[in-house]
């Protein structure tokens, strides 16, 4: 199996269509994470882009300026960007997804300036205040924006952006779907090079390219029942396919994610609302993430619930038998709430791996042994 040749260009090619984009005259505007609305960027005119680190690639330039026990994704984005390789950018954004990118943010821009950089503040309690705040964050984002594009933001063309972006969601929901199925006829590595691809490319062409790609998967044949364990991925960044690739030819299925690079940027729709900024602000403050923290619930088992009652739902939807926790090393958020998760999940009785790793394939290889005796265990 394997995706179509636009998609496999793209996950090789990272760039490659958003620095023609640039040079065509474009302005494309490089963000971090879950938490910086693409539909505002969007509905400026501007591309946005996700910026990405390299696990193939040494971080041979960053540990000068930024501390080597910060997380290996972050110092990796930037050893790329001091050796050039976004200078196709016209500005970034980050939000304080945590404290690293935090740090970098400001590194970042003191050592390598664009036209335009802009830090969220986004709050790392959930509930009404928290909602109201990031709303604050997000209109001032948004007036950062119209001093930089200059031009007002049109808000019917930030509902389009929405309606936009809710179509994009919904055809990867319909693409994790067909992961249901037993065995899937959809890989876990395929999909990872769906998402990284469509994350630097404008969403209107990702929609093209994943429908397309949703049409080829439902002509495949069904795949005969081979018995192999069916895994659910959590964690922090996997946009390489080494460590997903790695899993499945240990012998088993990846059938669902909750990840920064997977199901967690795209689950939830924004409400097509009058007030589409409050839309906004509302549903990716809501966004399941382990730096963001509910107001606790009840006793403990019923605290737990509360946090990761989302992922039982993953569990029995898509029939997982086993749970592998992938955290980039030095993740502070990850490393928090993976303990706490593996208990949930424990008392669900799904089997869990967890692994620490140094965001780099030059690793993967040492993984195999623990993965293939995990995998051995649950089947």
């Amino acid at each position: 199996m394997t995706v179509t040749k636009p998609i496999e260009d793209l996950y090789h090619q990272r760039g490659s269509r958003a620095r023609a984009l640039h040079d065509a005259g474009k302005k494309v505007i490089g963000y971090f994470c879950c938490f910086v609305p693409d539909e505002i960027l969007t509905a400026f005119g501007l591309v946005p882009y996700r910026i990405q680190g390299s696990q193939s690639e040494p971080i041979d330039e960053a540990d000068a300026l930024l501390e080597p026990m910060a997380c290996p994704f972050a110092r990796s984005c930037f050893n790329l960007a001091l050796k050039g390789r976004y200078d196709f950018l016209d500005g970034f954004v980050a939000p304080h997804s945590c404290d690293t990118i935090e740090r970098m943010y400001h590194i970042w821009h003191s050592n390598k300036p664009s036209p335009f950089n802009h830090l969220i503040n986004v709050p790392h309690m959930m509930g009404p205040s928290s909602d109201a705040f990031y709303r604050k964050e997000l209109e001032y984002f948004i007036a950062r924006l119209e001093e930089f594009t200059g031009r007002k933001l049109d808000l019917e063309k930030l509902r389009s952006a929405i309606r936009l972006y809710n179509r994009r969601r919904t055809l990867l929901r319909e693409l994790y779907d067909l992961r249901r199925e037993n065995p899937p006829r959809v890989s876990g590595t395929e999909i990872t090079k769906v998402l990284v691809a469509g994350m630097g490319i404008p969403a209107a062409e990702h929609i093209e390219l994943v429908s397309a790609f949703i049409d080829e998967v439902k002509k495949r044949p069904a795949p005969a029942p081979d018995g192999l364990p069916r895994i659910f991925l959590w964690g922090n960044e996997i946009d390489d396919i080494a460590f997903v690739s790695l899993v499945e030819e240990c012998g088993a299925h990846v059938v669902m994610d909750d990840l920064c690079t997977g199901s967690r940027f795209f689950w939830q729709d924004v409400p097509e609302t009058d007030d589409p900024v409050d839309a906004l602000a509302r549903r990716y403050l809501s966004t399941h993430c382990p730096r963001s923290l509910k107001p606790q619930a009840g006793n403990r088992s019923e605290d737990l619930e509360n946090r990761f009652g989302y992922i039982r739902e993953f569990i029995s939807k898509w029939k997982a038998d086993g749970a592998i926790f992938y955290i980039v090393r030095y993740c502070d958020t990850c490393e928090l709430e993976g303990p706490d998760l593996r208990e949930y999940l424990t008392g669900l009785k799904l089997p869990v791996l967890m692994i620490e790793d140094d965001y780099s394939t030059s690793t993967i290889g040492q993984l195999r042994t623990r993965i293939q005796a995990f995998l051995e265990m649950i089947m």
